[in-house]
């Protein structure tokens, strides 16, 4: 009965100021939407992006101000000697502020500001529209992905996914007159309604055996019934794997992905590659480490099978991106595809569990997060230069290129080099860092399947660099905008500082985030 009380507590007005990141978008979002009303159409689109890339940066910065706070209690002790919670917790425990979901809101905010700033230079009127939609409507949907990194609680972590898919449902088809971008939204819609349906179905089964929505509550619940019901939290957990595998796009669900990321404007494909996979990736942590973690039984290993499960995606992931990356031309279907295999990378952290005492997994998970964030939102953002030059997206865009444009050549090579796993790239420790992660546990199998799947990706990445070098120039000008060129050189230059010290950046999370505090969910 405590526990119903404080789901069913009111958000009082000290603890909506420790929503200040999510407030501010919200508040961007109206703001920004009414101006469009007013403004001439010639100023309209420029001037929406430059705000809403400031309500970004005020967002971030009260998101780090949040994070601050939050560490300076790791480790402390009350007057009673009593080590003090660093958590904070909102609404019933069904809004949780804490390092994890502080540090993916962090790379969810820098994310979006690097996109807005990228599609400043390069988006046309005729890839969005010549007012500003695309700008405000990405405010909305990055609040859905901070929702998901900090939900408690089953219906608040929906309410997030749908926030987030319904407004990246808009974007994807914001295109108006491009059939292609009708085409991909359409796709989108399809699978993203399955995946909402699978993932429903999958919670009412935890809320059938626990009547509970909280995920701490559905815990103890589990813990008091898995033997009574083994087979409805195999159903369950498998449904809710298919529907979040679906999100993240990984094998064997991800055959959406090449044609929506091919039909969306470029900007909405580097959200989709990133921000909203991560989100995913946030809901996967908290549902598999705070509740199927404690479903297992003496008679019924279901935690160890469901993350076995996931370990046989990742590996399924890895090698069907990789390979079938092979035959692509079209780099937006290529990324889609690179996007595929290293969803399976960032799988293989959540998989390991807890075997071997390995508890650095959300350090590997977010380290190697901040680094495939730097090297799709680069790549993708060359990729816009190039497509404004040339008029498309094929491989062949890219001829020539060290002779066009060899600044923006050489960045290239720093991305490519990050996303084959080269030294000195972010890319390289990343995956190393889960390499010997998945060492320490023993699990030489999905160590073999990472390599070979590195391996064959060298191939379909460094055609990319076979083109900037060693084909015949194409008679075009590659112009880079200034904006866009920041961009590039930003995701360069920090992709080469990953890869030279990658140490500080795992150890601030290994220091900091606490696996029992941050993700075991526990009503108090």
């Amino acid at each position: 009965m405590e526990a119903v009380q404080q789901q069913l507590q009111s958000l009082t007005w000290s603890d909506a100021a420790y929503l200040a990141p999510e407030w501010i978008l919200v508040a961007f979002t109206i703001a920004l939407a009414v101006l469009d009303l007013f403004l001439p159409r010639q100023s309209s689109r420029s001037s929406i992006g430059w705000l809403t890339l400031g309500g970004l940066a005020i967002s971030l910065g009260f998101a780090i101000w949040r994070l601050t706070d939050v560490i300076d209690k790791v480790g402390k002790t009350d007057a009673n000697g009593q080590p003090v919670s660093h958590v904070i917790r909102l609404m019933g425990d069904s809004y949780r502020i804490d390092v994890f979901s502080s540090l993916l809101k962090i790379l969810f905010l820098v994310a979006t500001m690097l996109i807005v700033l990228m599609s400043l230079g390069t988006v046309r009127k005729t890839d969005i529209s010549d007012r500003g939609e695309f700008y405000y409507l990405l405010l909305p949907a990055v609040v859905g992905a901070m929702i998901m990194a900090s939900s408690g609680d089953m219906i608040t972590l929906y309410i997030g996914l749908e926030l987030l898919s319904i407004t990246t449902y808009v974007l994807v088809g914001i295109r108006k007159h491009a059939v292609q971008s009708a085409e991909a939204a359409f796709k989108y819609v399809v699978t993203g309604g399955i995946s909402s349906a699978l993932l429903l179905f999958g919670m009412s089964y935890l809320y059938g055996i626990t009547g509970a929505t909280n995920l701490g509550a559905i815990a103890q619940g589990i813990q008091q019934h898995a033997s009574e019901y083994p087979a409805l939290l195999y159903v369950s957990f498998f449904f809710i794997l298919a529907g979040l595998g679906i999100k993240i796009a990984a094998a064997p669900f991800h055959y959406w992905a090449p044609d929506v990321y091919q039909g969306a404007p470029t900007p909405v494909t580097a959200f989709l590659a990133v921000v909203s996979k991560g989100a995913a990736f946030a809901i996967i942590f908290r549902i598999l480490y705070n509740v199927a973690f404690f479903a297992s039984s003496p008679d019924y290993p279901i935690a160890d099978d469901v993350f076995l499960a996931v370990l046989v995606i990742a590996a399924a992931a890895m090698l069907i991106g990789s390979t079938m990356a092979l035959r692509q031309v079209n780099v937006k279907r290529l990324m889609a595809l690179s996007g595929v295999a290293n969803a399976g990378y960032l799988l293989v952290p959540v998989g390991l569990s807890l075997k071997g005492m390995h508890a650095s997994n959300v350090g590997e998970f977010i380290f190697y997060l901040a680094a495939y964030l730097l090297m799709t939102i680069g790549m993708l953002a060359v990729l816009s230069v190039i497509n404004k030059s040339v008029g498309h997206d094929e491989i062949g865009g890219f001829a020539g290129l060290y002779y066009r444009a060899p600044w923006t050549a050489a960045a290239v090579v720093v991305f490519v080099l990050s996303l084959a796993g080269l030294p000195v790239t972010g890319g390289f420790f990343g995956k190393l860092f889960i390499l010997l992660g998945a060492a320490e546990s023993k699990l030489y199998w999905i160590i073999a399947i990472m390599v070979v799947s590195s391996v064959i990706s060298y191939y379909f990445y460094f055609g990319i660099i076979r083109q900037m070098f060693m084909r015949a120039t194409i008679d075009t000008e590659v112009r880079v905008p200034v904006t866009t060129g920041i961009v590039i050189w930003l995701c360069a230059v920090a992709t080469v500082v990953l890869g030279i010290v990658p140490g500080p950046v795992l150890d601030f999370v290994n220091d900091h985030f606490s696996i029992v505090s941050d993700l075991f969910v526990r009503l108090q």
